[in-house]
């Protein structure tokens, strides 16, 4: 890649707060990495949920590559996206991006708080880039419903990893969706493990973290909503395992469905 010059790099600020959702852009309108714009988890990385889908959709990704455009966000720009402190908002960013096509996308390990840490200067100023169009380009391997997890169920070559904290994976406490436990056969990593000090483990320690995934030959990842699953897989790809697929609905969805099957406790 040739060398980036400072016009073209692209910051997105990812702040949020899912029992506060206002919360992330009055922080940004507080203090901001200079240049970043802001989105939004429930306004523009996701859709309004239905019936099925789980709580937080995919968006319209044609109404998010407008919204990327507007902000003056172009597949040929360098992207680095944040949130506070280096989780799963900016890798739900940080998935779609690559989702819609886009190649040079990073995450900040750490987050705002590592950048703060750094000595990094905070603005309220709101950059005006000059709109550019961005050309869609989806992805479709990179994501699955739960159509084709149900199918996975009889593959033994495909490994299901669950993103959420262990009392939810294993059904003793459900606080947010119809049914508690965990798809059959899925094996539990908390996303908030693959983190050490606020930031992403060295790789080796990754990929112990990950080892169940080193030798399966495809991996699904899901969580509570499709938010910290994408954490998960970027854990995945840290790591080296590059196989890695989001199923985008999650528990939400999957627990929606009243013919799938549920397991409870620890992995089969």
């Amino acid at each position: 890649m040739s060398r980036l010059t400072e016009p073209d790099l692209r910051i997105i600020d990812v702040r949020f707060e899912l029992t506060e959702p206002a919360v992330g852009a009055e922080q940004y309108a507080l203090g901001h990495v200079p240049g970043a714009v802001y989105l939004d988890l429930d306004k523009d990385l996701s859709s309004e949920p239905g019936q099925h889908g789980g709580r937080h959709p995919l968006p319209d990704m044609a109404e998010f590559a407008a919204k990327l455009g507007q902000l003056g966000v172009g597949r040929h720009n360098p992207v680095v996206v944040y949130d506070q402190s280096g989780t799963m908002y900016a890798a739900r960013a940080w998935w779609l991006l690559r989702y819609a096509g886009h190649d040079a996308v990073r995450f900040l390990d750490g987050g705002l708080a590592a950048y703060l840490a750094a000595g990094g200067q905070l603005t309220q100023a709101v950059p005006q880039h000059e709109a550019v169009p961005f050309e869609l380009d989806l992805r479709s391997e990179m994501v699955v419903d739960a159509a084709e997890v149900e199918a996975a169920l009889e593959r033994e070559d495909v490994l299901i990893m669950d993103a959420r904290a262990g009392e939810r994976f294993r059904g003793e406490v459900e606080p947010l969706d119809p049914k508690a436990g965990h798809i059959p056969g899925a094996v539990n990593r908390f996303y908030q493990d693959a983190l050490e000090g606020g930031r992403f483990k060295a790789p080796q320690r990754l990929a112990e973290f990950v080892a169940p995934a080193q030798d399966a030959g495809e991996v699904i990842a899901y969580c509570g909503s499709g938010v910290s699953g994408a954490h998960l897989v970027l854990a995945l790809v840290e790591a080296g395992v590059e196989n890695a697929r989001l199923y985008a609905g999650s528990w939400s969805d999957w627990s929606s469905y009243d013919h799938l099957p549920v397991a409870t406790g620890e992995s089969d």
